[in-house]
């Protein structure tokens, strides 16, 4: 029996027939990048920006680019960026041009007496642990003499950059700026999901990165697009759906990216050919992924002080949660006070649970929420 090929794709790079529209925004990055633009990339967490990255990075226009991407969400320092970046560069430029080898190895000499080889290529390869990098500032300088030296115009993307300003040591935004205003063969794409943070660093005339980059927002796919392309896409493989039920599904998710192609991914792969996708196909999908993600979802949950959790259950069951620190929604959740919510609300974003934008909290996972809340006892629809 052929194996048909799921179109919904939620991992991994998309092929360009896969990806949902996108073509202003695709479009407009490109154009910043190619007329020698850095570029502010912002969006709510799972939105699409790493695909749009992505996509991007395999359009013809970026053909004649060397192409970086680092994800540093889950750093706490610069050290951890400064080991992201070199791993990243070296092994990107080592498995490009032989010729970038000797580059490599000159240039980054606060590490090169620690750099392994690959046993079967006998090619240098990117061995460090991260203790391994102990003069950040100076790995990071060498890094950068990397990239200019590179051959080719480079594009490097940040993705989550807003955590820099999280970092314990002071002055890295400046520090990162005097290194990508001196180079001139590189732009920087600075995506991140926490849109206060990121504004602050791009748009206040007090931090280093004013004014440095073009800004690009990113919403939502169009409603309308959205269900023309899941239609279609069940269409095309001899499957069918309503519109009226992908138009739930992008509803019960406010167009969340991730969340959608999730549920559709799992809808799909329940649909039998000739079949018809259905609202209880897809309930049951969202159901099932809420299943598998339980025991991530506990673990998580183990991990949090009991202030946390509380606040962490309120904003999840109001879905959308505003004056947290109001009387009546402490008196409403029963929590404690408006000081211990101030302190635990700082603590959720810290950790990357919860988003605030302009007064409005939500969890960044919506499958997350929608857990919680059978917690509590109400349906999923």
């Amino acid at each position: 029996m052929e194996t048909v090929e799921n179109p919904f794709i939620v991992s991994g790079s998309i092929d360009p027939k896969y990806f949902c529209d996108r073509r202003d925004e695709s479009a407009r990055l490109i154009k910043s990048l190619t007329n020698g633009n850095n570029v502010v990339l912002m969006s709510p967490r799972r939105m699409g920006k790493t695909g749009l990255i992505q996509f991007c990075y395999g359009k013809r226009e970026l053909n004649g680019y060397r192409k970086f991407f680092i994800d540093i969400l889950h750093t706490t320092g610069l050290k951890e960026l400064t080991y992201l970046l070199g791993k990243e560069v070296f092994n990107r430029l080592a498995s490009s041009d032989r010729r970038m080898i000797s580059l490599l190895i000159r240039t980054l000499k606060s590490i090169s007496g620690k750099l392994g080889f690959d046993p079967v290529s006998g090619l240098p390869a990117f061995s460090l642990e991260l203790g391994d990098i102990d003069r950040p500032e100076y790995t990071l300088e060498e890094i950068f003499t990397c990239l200019q030296e590179a051959g080719k115009p480079c594009i490097v993307a940040i993705d989550e950059f807003q955590q820099v300003a999280k970092y314990p040591e002071k002055n890295i935004e400046a520090l990162l700026r005097s290194h990508i205003q001196r180079i001139s063969n590189a732009k920087f794409i600075f995506a991140g999901s926490e849109r206060h943070l990121m504004q602050e660093m791009f748009t206040s005339s007090a931090r280093p990165f004013y004014q440095s980059a073009d800004m690009l927002e990113l919403g939502p796919i169009e409603r309308s697009t959205y269900i023309d392309f899941v239609t279609g896409h069940f269409r095309c493989r001899n499957r069918s759906i309503e519109p009226e039920t992908a138009g739930q599904v992008y509803d019960l998710f406010e167009g969340n990216t991730y969340c959608m192609q999730r549920t559709f991914n799992e809808s799909f792969a329940d649909t039998t050919d000739g079949g018809t996708c259905t609202t209880r196909t897809t309930s049951h999908a969202i159901r099932s992924i809420i299943t598998m993600l339980e025991p991530t979802y506990r673990e998580i949950l183990s991990n949090i002080p009991e202030k946390q959790k509380e606040l962490l259950y309120a904003i999840a069951i109001d879905g959308k949660a505003e004056s947290i620190t109001s009387a009546a929604f402490i008196r409403r959740h029963s929590l404690s006070s408006a000081s211990s919510v101030q302190a635990a609300s700082k603590k959720l974003l810290e950790r990357g649970l919860v988003t605030n934008t302009n007064g409005t909290w939500y969890l960044n996972d919506m499958f997350f929420g929608m857990w919680i809340r059978t917690l509590y006892g109400t349906a999923i629809n």
